[in-house]
């Protein structure tokens, strides 16, 4: 099979199209055709090693000190199964369906396994495979966060970093709660979060949301960039600061803080399950989450897509398409992908 392999650690460049082994299937395994997958923040670090202040040591566990301990890169995978193990029933070969790979990644391949039990779900029946794979890495983080708060109808909610792929989920998924929410982002990205759901935008480039008076019983942070000791004052009394991007210092003081302020706080995404995924699915058939889509690389332009993704500037989730690998496609010409597909 077709692989987008990485042997060193380094910028986009080290990253190749290469013939790689097809994943064997054990007894309780799904083996997927991949149509596509995404390139996350989290490729960009595994395969960059830049990771949160003090984490360096922790990441290589995961990663690898010296060399990759996984060639292969991409934390999720839409596609159609092809084989499944003799123990499997709950999938059969010919399903759709929508995948989180997680910390085994292996998405960037034309073939991806993964365990039946993981957190595997059939695909949105009214999504292509380039739109259902992000409802995936985003989705699922933001809803792993997200449920360790209380949304309750009425509730605020600060979303800061809302254009990025678990930022615009988070929008979505905590407007469809019931919540009023305030998204942080670029002029650019103000009507793009708008149409998301977000009741008020505040613009980063011209305002510190740090430095204003309003409460909100939520705060999502997904740049890193809102500690604990920043934005404190902005929590209502039993609010939640969610950490999705947080160094080891943040990390280590999480767990104390609820303790000592009655905040909640908490920089672990907990288990990301099939039944999360299903919610997304079922969320998104009904036409309650839909699609944030960038750009769309084919497989040959892997590189291009991981340069693209090292500006920090991507909009939702940018798309690697397994299922027209080898045909050439341009990124000028994949990049004409709408920044909102359709669902």
């Amino acid at each position: 099979m077709r692989a987008a392999v990485y042997r060193r650690f380094g910028g986009p460049d080290t990253v190749r199209v290469e013939e790689a082994p097809r994943p064997t299937v054990g007894p309780d395994d799904v083996l997927i055709r991949v149509h596509a997958s995404t390139v996350s923040a989290a490729d960009h670090r595994a395969r960059s090693r830049e990771v949160p202040r003090g984490l360096g040591l922790l990441a290589a566990t995961g990663i690898g000190l010296l060399r990759p301990k996984r060639r292969v890169l991409g934390m999720d995978a839409a596609g159609v199964v092809e084989a499944v193990g003799r123990s499997v029933t709950r999938f059969a070969p010919g399903d759709e369906v929508v995948a989180m790979l997680g910390a085994a990644f292996g998405g960037h391949a034309e073939y991806a396994r993964i365990r039946a039990d993981g957190a595997l779900a059939h695909k949105p029946r009214n999504m292509s495979f380039d739109d259902a794979v992000t409802l995936v890495f985003g989705g699922l983080t933001a809803r792993g966060f997200l449920q360790q708060a209380d949304l309750a109808p009425g509730a605020t909610v600060l979303v800061n970093g809302a254009s990025g792929a678990v930022g615009s989920a988070a929008v979505q998924l905590a407007t469809h709660a019931g919540t009023r929410v305030t998204a942080v982002c670029s002029a650019s990205n103000r009507e793009l979060v708008t149409s998301l759901g977000a009741d008020r935008v505040i613009e980063y480039a011209t305002e510190d949301f740090t430095t204003a008076s309003t409460a909100y019983d939520v705060i999502v942070d997904c740049v890193g960039n809102a500690p604990y000791e920043r934005v404190a004052h902005l929590l209502e009394p039993g609010g939640a600061l969610l950490l999705v991007t947080a160094d080891l210092p943040a990390i280590l003081r999480a767990p104390l803080r609820r303790r000592r302020t009655g905040h909640r706080v908490t920089a672990d995404v907990g288990e990301l399950t099939a039944e999360d995924l299903a919610v997304l699915v079922d969320l998104a058939e009904a036409g309650a989450f839909r699609a944030v889509r960038d750009r769309t690389f084919d497989l040959a332009h892997i590189a291009e897509a991981h340069r693209f993704v090292d500006t920090g500037h991507k909009r939702g989730n940018v798309v690697l398409r397994l299922s027209s690998a080898g045909t050439g496609l341009a990124p000028s010409a994949a990049a004409q992908q709408s920044e909102e597909a359709p669902s």
